[in-house]
């Protein structure tokens, strides 16, 4: 695992409950724990990505000067290459993991998107 900031890329998603988010990363999608300030953020990492998941209470959260407070959710999402994508969400949903759609097949693979306990996107994808 690379720990050195400059040979990762970072991406923050904000969270309902770091506590849940991280869980959620690390038991089901093999991300492992950076550092953990819970309640207000966390990180973790899966090989050269650095997932930052910021909590209400967390700077990242505070409301903008317009009083827009940031939340999760949205299309924008990291993506993660799977090796056998209906092994996966079949272990998936056997524990209990929402997904937003089935398997989608294209040019490039199948993918499909589930949600992490805040409602943030993930990309689930298998090359062709």
């Amino acid at each position: 695992m690379t720990t050195d900031l400059a040979g990762l890329v970072s991406v923050r998603y904000l969270v309902d409950d770091v506590g849940s988010a991280l869980a959620f990363y690390t038991k089901h999608l093999g991300f492992t724990v950076r550092t953990d300030f819970t309640p207000a953020f966390a990180d973790a990492v899966r090989g050269n990505l650095r997932l930052l998941l910021s909590g209400p209470a967390s700077s990242a959260g505070r409301p903008m000067p317009d009083g827009t407070k940031p939340g999760p959710g949205g299309w924008n999402r990291i993506h993660l290459i799977v090796d056998d994508i209906a092994a996966e969400v079949s272990r998936l949903r056997d524990a209990g993991v929402r997904f937003r759609s089935d398997i989608v097949t294209g040019p490039g693979g199948q993918q499909i998107v589930l949600d992490d306990p805040s409602g943030n996107p993930v990309e689930l994808f298998q090359p062709a």
